[in-house]
């Protein structure tokens, strides 16, 4: 285009010249320049003052300017031995705008204009303008929009500046009409069809797929179609020809396929050649090709890639691994013979961590398994992205490898990284018809001072709580990973409001602990800990379950008294993790094992034990559609006695369900309730001094009791979870990561498997309000608790959020929560 556009000026060109007789150029005048300098434009003539010239001369330098870039006509004249040019530059850019592209995002036509030389501040070049236009026409045909047009138009300005507009008329996808198969008689044209992405234009298949027509996506189809053949023993398939017609309307497509099925081929053995770096045993063991078997094409290509990632492991990262048929067509036979090509070993020679504005490079060195100086291995590079994935300040993490300049068997690696907030600032008020006024606030630094370690301090107070908590741990105390941590807390409760949900009491409970962790492998860990808390109870009501309680501890010499302990506990627990991420995973599973118990030289003796276990199944292959399914078991008891009393569960230690774990109920209300006895008296005989009347215990059969609105908890809990996680609509793909959309079913209840319920079968229930549970709802384990909903959650600023919206699908008298609930917090 260039040479033709130069072409067509040379022609237009008027000059006076002496055409064969060489001069000697005495001075060179340029008019017309306003943003070019002089020089500039100098500098680009062959010849300067003082050379002698000819018309070719003339006419070369003519080019010479064009090929500049920065003028649209070129005129040359001759005044005696004086050579005048007469310019007119191309207008500079201004600005570019796109109107009506919905297919094309703005930063992706900026990046290719800008690969033309056509942004903002650089000259315009017309030429070029035509072949963007038809370049971008193409690109809406191969998308299958064949009405599309795109127009650019420019809008002059003073100074020599001009808009470019850039008009798109996108118009509608051409739908595949019908697609045909011809010369298959094997397989038939349904069974093929199912292979297709590209769906015929069906009423119902709206649903099922896209009918709208891709040249990119039809030709996955065709090496779709031909790989299900090669699957099959079909060695000599192949597609012969294909045509695409477009209706005269451009609104639909035809595609005809014209097929050679050819026969089965059954491989009679395979052979290895080439260099097998000395694991000829491990790669001919992994291949799972055996003589007799029918040609399958998938087992070569999987054979292929799998002992490239076995030499990829030792340093091979550019082995070449190809699959050569002999093939005879004469018994329908095929030998197989593996040519192994390793290559030069890769070495890496510097690895940088790019994108980490907050975080210390040690921070993510540390989760490195690829080394420098050591083999390029795509195994150790995986893990060490998983590793850095898994960190609750990463988002995301990818790597690339470069090659080094020069040096064929070395590379650089660089892990890009992009941190989201690692912290969190909860701060909250809310309220409710039990829970009363509550108010939040709380900081916790999960990558305190980008060193990787978490630290916080953490103050909760609402209406029946106050809580301060101080925390620190070095998950690399030692370069072995083993992890260190402490913790400093106080709590204040006082459970003596409706609000609270729980059966009244107050408690001061304050101390300290440490813990530490230790891995085992890339996948499991060990933590353990020791704890020394304070407490002091107070206010305990009169129930029947809490007596056993009472009678452990009480002073007799005071039972109106406080009731004080220290325990002395131990933690030891169990994790292993296999989650790409650390918030918001999608594949992977993680399971959990942890158990607390008090030392015998505690004053309460008891155990408590919880296992959780998460598995994520990725639905799509970009994991925007996920299955989670979530466990979560809790059992606690006592050993050993005191004042003749068996130790038991401490009622503060019970487990409880309803808000964080069960969506839709309210917090901590699922579990047995309070019972209270009350007894039936008979009339006695006078009082001897006051002459009053007196009561008599009656006979206890005739008892009654009623139960408490409020829970207690339970010594055993189960509860589980189904959740689909979904795309999460007018979200981007850059925001993927921060938020999570999902409809879950939970399920679970609470239960205690000490207390004898049974004791009151044979009595009456006194029902004091109207709305009194039924104790048979509420000590009957398999009475399980059942909400469904949506919860969308989100890593903001200030930390993670979750919102979520439930209907409650299996209520009991006496159930305080509605059937639909709306629940804020920040816990995942």
């Amino acid at each position: 285009m260039k040479r033709l556009a130069a072409a067509m000026l040379l022609a237009g060109i008027s000059h006076t010249l002496h055409a064969d007789e060489p001069f000697v150029v005495q001075d060179i005048q340029v008019e017309g320049l306003q943003r070019v300098a002089l020089g500039a434009a100098l500098n680009n003539l062959p010849f300067n003052v003082g050379d002698s010239v000819t018309d070719f001369t003339l006419s070369r330098s003519i080019k010479t300017l064009f090929s500049a870039g920065h003028f649209d006509d070129i005129r040359v004249l001759r005044d005696g031995n004086t050579v005048i040019y007469r310019l007119k530059e191309r207008p500079t850019i201004n600005s570019i705008e796109f109107d009506g592209n919905k297919d094309i995002k703005d930063d992706q036509l900026n990046e290719s204009l800008s690969a033309q030389r056509i942004e903002v501040g650089e000259p315009l070049d017309r030429t070029i303008l035509r072949s963007v236009e038809n370049g971008l026409t193409e690109f809406y045909h191969g998308v299958g929009k064949y009405q599309a047009s795109v127009e650019v138009e420019l809008v002059y300005l003073p100074r020599n500046r001009v808009n470019v507009k850039i008009k798109f008329d996108e118009g509608d996808a051409a739908s595949v009409r019908q697609i045909n198969i011809v010369g298959n008689e094997i397989f038939d044209n349904d069974t093929l069809l199912r292979v297709f992405e590209s769906g015929q234009d069906k009423p119902w298949w709206r649903f099922m797929g896209s009918d709208r027509y891709q040249k990119q996506t039809l030709q996955g189809d065709f090496e779709r179609m031909q790989s299900y053949y090669l699957d099959r023993g079909y060695l000599r398939f192949n597609i012969d020809s294909s045509q695409v017609s477009v209706s005269p309307d451009k609104s639909s497509v035809y595609v005809t396929l014209n097929v050679t099925e050819g026969e089965q081929y059954t491989v009679t053995g395979v052979r290895f050649a080439g260099d097998l770096i000395g694991q000829d045993t491990l790669i001919e063991r992994i291949v799972p090709i055996s003589p007799g078997e029918l040609y399958n094409g998938a087992l070569v290509t999987y054979s292929e890639e799998t002992i490239s990632r076995i030499l990829a492991r030792f340093g091979y990262a550019n082995s070449r691994v190809t699959t050569i048929p002999d093939i005879n067509d004469d018994t329908k036979e095929v030998e197989l013979t593996i040519h192994v090509d390793p290559g030069k070993r890769i070495y890496v020679r510097r690895i940088d961590i790019a994108g980490n504005a907050n975080t210390k490079d040690e921070v993510f060195r540390r989760e490195l398994r690829q080394l420098e100086g050591g083999w390029l291995s795509n195994d150790a590079l995986e893990l060490s992205k998983q590793r850095i994935q898994r960190l609750p300040y990463v988002e995301r993490i990818e790597f690339e490898t470069r090659d080094v300049p020069g040096i064929e068997d070395q590379v650089d690696v660089t892990f890009n990284v992009r941190e989201q907030p690692s912290g969190s600032f909860n701060a909250g008020i809310s309220y409710g018809d039990f829970q009363g006024l509550a108010f939040q606030i709380g900081v916790e630094q999960t990558n305190f001072m980008g060193s990787g370690n978490s630290a916080g301090i953490n103050l909760n107070t609402n209406k029946y709580q106050k809580t301060l908590a101080l925390n620190y741990n070095n998950p690399y105390f030692t370069l072995d990973g083993v992890s260190l941590g402490g913790q400093v807390f106080y709590t204040k409760t006082d459970y003596s409001s409706l609000s609270s949900n729980l059966e009244a009491y107050r408690q001061t409970r304050y101390g300290f602990g440490a813990s530490m962790g230790i891995p085992i492998n890339e996948y499991n860990r060990l933590n353990f800990g020791a704890t020394i808390s304070f407490n002091n109870l107070s206010l305990l009501q009169d129930y029947d379950q809490l007596r056993h309680f009472k009678n452990v501890l009480l002073d007799g010499n005071d039972p109106d008294g406080r009731l004080k302990y220290v325990n002395y506990e131990l933690t030891a627990g169990w994790v292993q993790s296999t989650l790409n991420r650390g918030l918001f995973p999608t594949a992977g599973h993680y399971f959990g094992l942890n158990g607390r118990i008090s030392t015998p030289n505690s004053d309460l003796q008891f155990f408590k034990t919880s296992f959780e276990a998460r598995k994520y199944i990725p639905l799509s292959r970009d994991h925007s559609w996920t299955f989670m399914s979530k466990l979560e078991l809790g059992y606690g008891n006592g050993y050993g006695s005191r004042n003749g009393y068996d130790h038991t569960l401490p009622f503060n230690e019970n487990y409880t369900a309803g808000g964080y774990n069960i969506r839709g109920f309210e917090h901590r209300i699922i579990g047995p309730r309070a019972v209270f006895r009350l007894p039936t008296s008979i009339p006695g005989l006078p009082d001897p001094i006051t002459g009053g009347s007196t009561n008599l215990p009656g006979d206890p059969s005739t008892d009654r009791y009623s139960v408490s609105q409020r829970s207690i908890g339970g010594n055993a809990m189960a509860v589980a979870t189904l959740e689909l996680i979904t795309p999460t609509p007018f979200v981007g793909e850059d925001n993927r990561n921060s938020v999570r959309t999902s409809i879950f079913l939970d399920a679970g209840n609470v239960w205690d498997t000490e207390f004898d319920f049974n004791r009151y079968a044979n009595l009456t229930q006194q029902r004091q309000f109207d709305r009194e549970p039924l104790l048979a709802d509420y000590s009957d384990p398999t009475m399980i608790r059942v909400s469904t909903g949506v919860s969308l959650q989100w890593i903001s600023p200030m930390g993670p959020l979750t919102f979520s919206l439930a209907k409650i699908l299996n209520k009991y008298e006496g159930d305080l929560q509605e059937n639909f609930s709306f629940n804020i917090g920040t816990t995942f």
